[in-house]
C-alpha cells in the first residue's frame, strides 16, 4: 500500500474515532438496579471451621439450613444517581428468611446511604439489630489500584480496580467512565466513574448491576436519610465494640459485617 493511501486511511480512522467519541452519550442521571448474592454455604462452613468449639451446635443447624435454603441468598437494591449525588436503597425481601444464618450482619441489607460525590460525604441510615443509627461522615477513603482488565456489566464496559478496606477485606470493583459519577453500591465509591460491580471474594458476597435506566432525577428522589441516632463512623464503631466484646473473637465478624 502506498504511503499516501496509508495516511488517508489513518486519517479516516481517526476521524471516525473522534466522531464516535463526540457522539457517545454519558448519562449523569438515572437508576441502577443491583443484585447482591451471598454464598451462604461457603460462609457458614468457614464460620464452623473458624470456631470449632461451636461446631457440634452449628453443624446440625447448617445441615437443616441446606435442606430448606438455596446456596446463594439474593437481595436487590436500587442506586439513584444525579450529577453529584447518589442514594442507595435496599429493596425489602418479599419472603424474608427468618432463620439464624440469614440474619448474620453483612448478609442482610440494612443500609440506606446518601452520598454527595462533590464533597465526598455520606449519610447512612444503618440498622444494627433492633437499633437504627444515622451515620454522618466523610466517605471511606479507598486506595484503589486500577488494572487493565475489562468486563462488560449491564451493557457497559468496566475496568477492574482492587483495594483493601478495614485492614483485611479484599475488594474487587468494576467501574465505567461511561457514567461519569463517582458512586457505587453500598459505601463503595472513589473511582473515576460509576461502580457497577463489587466482589468481596473472602466474604463470599458480590453486588452487580442488572439494569441501568437513564431518566431525569428530581431532588426529592435523592433525599438524605434523617431517621436514627446521630453518630459518626468512629462513634458507631465504639458502640459496637462495647456491645460485642463478649462474642467470639471480640465480635470481629459482626463488627466487619456492620461496618462494611
Amino acid at each position: 500500500m502506498k504511503i499516501k493511501n496509508i495516511i488517508v486511511l489513518a486519517l479516516a480512522v481517526s476521524s471516525f474515532q473522534f466522531s464516535y467519541a463526540q457522539n457517545k452519550h454519558f448519562p449523569t442521571q438515572g437508576t441502577i438496579e443491583f443484585e447482591k448474592k451471598v454464598n451462604m454455604y461457603a460462609l457458614i462452613k468457614e464460620m464452623i471451621k473458624k470456631y470449632p468449639s461451636d461446631a457440634s451446635w452449628y453443624t446440625p443447624i447448617f445441615e437443616q439450613y441446606q435442606k430448606t435454603n438455596p446456596q446463594f441468598k439474593t437481595l436487590k437494591s436500587t442506586l439513584t444517581f444525579g450529577k453529584e449525588q447518589t442514594l442507595f436503597t435496599p429493596i425489602e425481601e418479599t419472603v424474608p428468611q427468618n432463620n439464624y444464618f440469614g440474619n448474620f450482619p453483612g448478609v442482610e441489607q440494612g443500609n440506606t446511604i446518601h452520598t454527595n460525590t462533590a464533597v465526598m460525604t455520606s449519610t447512612s441510615q444503618k440498622k444494627v439489630y433492633e437499633e437504627l443509627y444515622l451515620v454522618k461522615d466523610n466517605t471511606r477513603k479507598i486506595n484503589w489500584k486500577i488494572t487493565n482488565e475489562i468486563r462488560n456489566i449491564a451493557g457497559y464496559d468496566c475496568r477492574r480496580a482492587n483495594a483493601l478496606i478495614m485492614d483485611s477485606v479484599y475488594v474487587v470493583a468494576f467501574y465505567t467512565d461511561q457514567i461519569p459519577v463517582s458512586g457505587g453500591p453500598e459505601s463503595f465509591t472513589g473511582l473515576p466513574g460509576m461502580i457497577l460491580g463489587v466482589a468481596l471474594p473472602y466474604e463470599h458476597m458480590t453486588w452487580f448491576a442488572t439494569k441501568i435506566t437513564e431518566v431525569a432525577i428530581s431532588d426529592d428522589k435523592l433525599k438524605v436519610p434523617v431517621k436514627g441516632k446521630a453518630v459518626n463512623n468512629n462513634g458507631l464503631l465504639s458502640i459496637l465494640k462495647s456491645a460485642l466484646k463478649d462474642r467470639n473473637n471480640g465480635g470481629r465478624d459482626e463488627l466487619k459485617g456492620f461496618m462494611l
